[in-house]
């Protein structure tokens, strides 16, 4: 069993080597004021891959998201997209490239006097120059597309928790990112929601190829949908591991990895 493991691990290396790279962080250090959160982060997210963000509570987890999005500047260090300095870039160019990028937040973020269908629109309203029509049928298309067709009409409190956050999926489809964010996609879901969640992921990833970043603390989940990961530390500041989570729970020999990936097994056992 362990040469089969090593074996489809050093697979998925070289599947990924000639893959391209959709992100690269070099040197990064984030800080808010004086305040260090993650410091020597370098790091690619190949495209197509499930790439994992995780770490204990305060490890600076979404800060990282952040700084992927385009939403906060690291004190030093690039952030590259497709080949493309994000903060070395002029506003103009660093718009189009933020754009690439859809997000769904932890909470779903929806707006409650809107329908499903006006919630998904939002962004090809406010971003292109589509007739209503034509906005209408993409949104339709994106709520299909999450296994919500026939719910274009509902309001986020006339669905369940679950579904809010397909729909939140939905709308981060909207303008066809080549990268999907999650910031923790399965918080508040019970497990069979999560379960689904985590399967829609791997559909979406494998029928549309878009490169999916989901940050999460839920062993179940980044197990079953990780392809690559970055694993960062709250007491050093800086990252202690990068590599499939399922590899990194039975080879890492850094002991705050293998406590956080293993939590749990004696329960288990």
């Amino acid at each position: 069993m362990n040469q089969l493991a090593a074996s489809a691990a050093q697979g998925l290396r070289q599947d990924q080597a000639q893959r391209p790279v959709q992100m690269r962080l070099q040197d990064i250090e984030l800080r808010y004021g004086d305040t260090l959160v993650q410091r020597n982060l370098s790091f690619d997210i190949h495209r197509g891959d499930v790439f994992i963000i995780m770490g204990g509570s305060g490890c600076g987890k979404s800060t990282v998201m952040r700084c992927l999005t385009g939403l906060l500047e690291p004190r030093a260090g690039r952030v590259l997209i497709g080949g493309v300095s994000l903060w070395e870039s002029t506003q103009t160019a660093r718009t189009r490239l933020m754009r690439r990028n859809g997000v769904m937040y932890q909470s779903g973020a929806l707006w409650s006097s809107m329908t499903l269908e006006e919630n998904v629109a939002l962004p090809l309203e406010q971003y292109t120059n589509l007739a209503a029509e034509q906005i209408r049928d993409i949104a339709e298309y994106k709520l299909a597309l999450v296994g919500l067709s026939g719910f274009a009409d509902y309001y986020p409190s006339e669905i369940s928790g679950g579904m809010r956050k397909r729909v939140g999926v939905a709308r981060a489809m909207a303008l066809d990112p080549e990268t999907l964010f999650f910031d923790e996609p399965s918080a508040g879901l019970d497990p069979l929601s999560a379960r689904r969640l985590d399967e829609l992921i791997l559909e979406l990833r494998d029928s549309l190829g878009t490169t999916m970043v989901v940050i999460t603390h839920d062993l179940d989940s980044l197990f079953t949908i990780g392809d690559d990961s970055v694993f960062l530390d709250a007491e050093t500041r800086t990252m202690l591991a990068t590599g499939n989570p399922r590899d990194l729970r039975e080879q890492s020999d850094i002991k705050g990895v293998r406590e956080f990936l293993n939590r749990g097994e004696d329960n288990r056992a």
